[in-house]
């Protein structure tokens, strides 16, 4: 089956029902979207399908065949990170650093539809990532900074 990952359109062989997590570690190689529960529940595995955050755990790599997968190393580089990672660095936001590409999926995929996000975007739209180092507060700040650095960009 085709799917297209950060742009490029790759050729996968796989169950229907593998899930697509599997498919981003362990064929594609791209180690940055990273298991946690394996039930959707913890947010490490987020990954976007046409621009909307979902968990990759629990989504079969058929579901998402001829459509667009964006991970963690497609939203930017060390060379040129997206405003949210330059954000997570300047806000010292990761302690163990496990959860945070899913959290930089769903905070990515937030300001792609809402610019100037409250408290209560945030909240709602990083309620399905967990960090268990309980960096929320930085998280928050991190987003707004990153708002405000891409309305003046």
């Amino acid at each position: 089956m085709k799917i297209a990952v950060n742009g490029v359109e790759r050729v996968v062989e796989f169950e229907p029902d593998t899930p697509l997590l599997w498919v981003i570690r362990d064929e594609l190689k791209l180690k940055g979207t990273k298991f946690g529960c394996g039930k959707g529940l913890c947010g490490a595995c987020t990954v976007h399908l046409n621009g909307d955050p979902i968990r990759s755990c629990i989504t079969p790599v058929s579901a998402v065949e001829n459509q667009n997968i964006t991970t963690i190393e497609g939203i930017g580089s060390e060379e040129s990170p997206h405003p949210l990672q330059a954000s997570w660095v300047e806000f010292n936001v990761p302690q163990c650093g496990y959860c945070q590409s899913g959290q930089l999926m769903s905070a990515s995929a937030l300001l792609a539809k809402n610019a100037n996000p409250t408290d209560a975007d945030i909240d709602s739209a990083m309620s399905g990532n967990a960090c268990r180092c309980g960096t929320y507060p930085r998280i928050k700040a991190a987003i707004h900074h990153a708002a405000e650095n891409l309305k003046d960009s």
